[in-house]
């Protein structure tokens, strides 16, 4: 149920169907739309998750930026080359913490390189 349905239903403005969740619901969508429709939305989702991004963080307060593409689901490759070394251990830090919070994986690939890799990444090493 949407949140306008809910706080109207909470405060008695009007009639809520009980029904009305199963058709708000994703999943039913999924399955109610045209095969096209869901091969397009499968495929642009696959396409943004094996987007792979560059960041060349020049101070801390870049950080967001690392955090941002991550928690879309992207693989970051973070080159601190550029930054003073206390700051690229604090970025290095905050890095490995953002991958363990959600559940990736950081990999060093070369000197001050890193890969941030998402859960559903799979890293193979040879």
């Amino acid at each position: 149920m949407g949140a306008v349905r809910k706080v109207v239903s909470y405060l008695g403005l009007g009639g809520v169907d009980p029904y009305d969740e199963a058709y708000e619901d994703e999943q039913y969508e999924d399955e109610y739309m045209p095969a096209s429709e869901r091969a397009a939305k499968r495929w642009r989702s696959t396409v943004e998750s094996s987007r792979i991004v560059m960041v060349q963080p020049l101070k801390y307060n870049d950080a967001p930026t690392i955090g941002q593409h991550f928690r879309e689901g992207q693989t970051v490759i973070m080159d601190v080359t550029g930054m003073p070394m206390p700051e690229a251990t604090r970025m290095v830090d905050f890095a490995a913490g953002l991958a363990y919070g959600c559940e990736g994986r950081i990999e060093r690939i070369a000197d001050r390189v890193f890969l941030l890799a998402p859960a559903h990444v799979e890293i193979e090493t040879t």
